[in-house]
């Protein structure tokens, strides 16, 4: 018989504040590391995703899929500390970057977005042929969690998944992204821009080759907004900026979801905007939800003592997972 799960988050006395959830779990683990090893995978459009494999040791153990947020990778301290939680709990894990967030420059001028399914949907298919019979779950964090949960709403019954988690994932993107925009002196928004210029320009040549980008143009660029509506958008086929928060936007789908999915968000989370809070008439019976008051974005640190922070999300997670499989 499984435990009872404890979803309510009780946040550290020491954290309440929702900008000290959000900022400083990055610095609590300067020395964490991920012991992985690495694969390239064929995509069918003569590209490639980079894997960061996780393995416990167990080749029939349950496998989980950890999908990164925006411009993260597999230094990003909540991927590293996921995976070491899935495997230390007994089970597989492998991180998939998206496409532009890997190690090499991918080769197609495309790169990702909040609402892109398709390279989920070809690495769910490729490991259930590589691992017949083996139960997959998946674990996406803010914009990771946003495809996720996109993912399972137009999939259905046919998502290959076992179980999913979404951490503080952007559901409606328009509002969230006018929040990072003005949200601590727009602390978050130029954290996010930077990484994003320096993304893009390490492909320049093949950006240039689908829109009308100069590498100054690039530089100059200091809005989120301005960046989706002159790069993502026409890049991946978006009319503007709003066109694409409108498609990408995985709100709509949380009622589609026939999978077992547990949504956590923080209802103080600093980057996303209180239309984005799930909502119990939004989400279909498959889904649970673990709503909590305070926790930041990508935060919920826990514990009594400031020297020893309780990642809460690395044992309800895991926890979770675990609680399904039969």
């Amino acid at each position: 018989m499984s435990k009872q799960l404890d979803l309510n988050f009780r946040p550290a006395w020491w954290m309440r504040n929702r900008h000290v959830q959000t900022i400083l779990p990055r610095a609590f683990r300067p020395n964490l590391k991920a012991n992985v090893n690495f694969e390239h995978l064929s995509t069918p459009d003569d590209d490639f995703l980079e894997l960061a494999w996780a393995k416990h040791g167990n080749p029939s153990a349950p496998l989980v899929v950890v999908l990164h947020g925006l411009e993260g990778n597999i230094n990003s301290f909540y991927a590293k500390g996921m995976l070491r939680a899935l495997t230390r709990s007994g089970l597989d894990a492998v991180l998939m970057h998206f496409r532009n967030c890997s190690r090499e420059v991918n080769k197609q001028p495309r790169a990702y977005h909040s609402g892109e399914t398709q390279d989920l949907g070809f690495l769910l298919q490729t490991l259930s042929k590589r691992f017949p019979g083996r139960a997959l779950f998946a674990v996406g964090f803010s914009l990771g969690g946003n495809v996720l949960a996109k993912y399972l709403g137009e999939k259905g019954q046919a998502s290959r998944l076992a179980g999913a988690a979404v951490v503080s994932a952007p559901y409606h993107l328009s509002s969230s992204c006018q929040v990072i925009r003005k949200s601590c002196y727009k602390l978050y928004q130029k954290y996010l821009l930077d990484r994003m210029k320096h993304s893009f320009s390490r492909k320049l040549n093949q950006i240039q080759s689908s829109i009308n980008l100069t590498a100054n143009e690039l530089t100059n660029i200091n809005d989120l907004w301005q960046f989706d509506d002159r790069v993502t958008a026409p890049l991946h086929g978006f009319k503007g900026a709003e066109d694409y928060y409108a498609q990408a936007s995985s709100q709509p789908y949380l009622g589609l979801i026939e999978t077992p999915t547990l949504l956590i968000h923080a209802e103080d989370d600093p980057m996303l905007s209180k239309q984005a809070i799930p909502l119990a008439e939004q989400v279909s019976k498959q889904v649970k939800l673990a709503v909590s008051s305070k926790g930041g974005h990508v935060g919920f640190i826990a514990g009594n003592n400031p020297f020893k922070p309780v990642y809460w999300l690395e044992k309800v997670v895991p926890d979770y997972i675990h609680s399904l499989i039969k």
